[in-house]
């Protein structure tokens, strides 16, 4: 199974639709009304130009199965770059988003202007929790803010960059 990133293109608006459904979004405050979807799709888009994300589908052996990414934020005080994925159902608990975020650290690292990569998956979310434990990110902690109209509390995972 070869898993690889695709730089984000006009093509890929149904990569979002698909992860537009209750299940897909339960650990994010549910479905995006399909005008929010677009204008999230066309984001990407306009980041990609101007650098302010770097969003990726990824595929498996060719057949397009989610997406990932990465952006800039401060954390603590401290220049980082924020991570987000999603695979489909069919996808999930093959390894598939393990081995994307294996990828997408390379391309961070390789862009070497920032130090930290964080993700902030929701405690409920077990696979994406998981998946940064096996990742190497630390745990440091949870937060709360406001995400889609609601006050939500995620896990504060870190990955060093600079760590050997």
């Amino acid at each position: 199974m070869e898993v690889s990133l695709v730089p984000w293109s006009p093509h890929d608006l149904g990569v979002l639709e698909r992860a537009n459904t209750p299940e897909m979004t339960r650990h994010l405050g549910g479905p995006e009304t399909d005008e929010q979807v677009r204008a999230r799709h066309e984001r990407y888009l306009r980041d990609r130009e101007t650098g302010a994300s770097h969003m990726f589908r990824i595929d498996v052996d060719g057949h397009t199965v989610g997406g990932i990414g990465y952006w800039p934020i401060e954390f603590d005080g401290e220049p980082a770059y924020e991570a987000g994925w999603s695979v489909e159902p069919a996808w999930q608990g093959r390894g598939v988003a393990t081995e994307a975020l294996r990828h997408l650290v390379e391309r961070v690292t390789a862009a070497g202007d920032r130090r930290l990569l964080v993700a902030f998956p929701w405690p409920a979310n077990a696979a994406s929790n998981a998946m940064c434990r096996r990742a190497g990110f630390e745990l440091r902690g949870t937060s709360s803010g406001p995400w889609r109209g609601q006050d939500v509390t995620y896990n504060n995972w870190v990955l060093d960059l600079g760590a050997e």
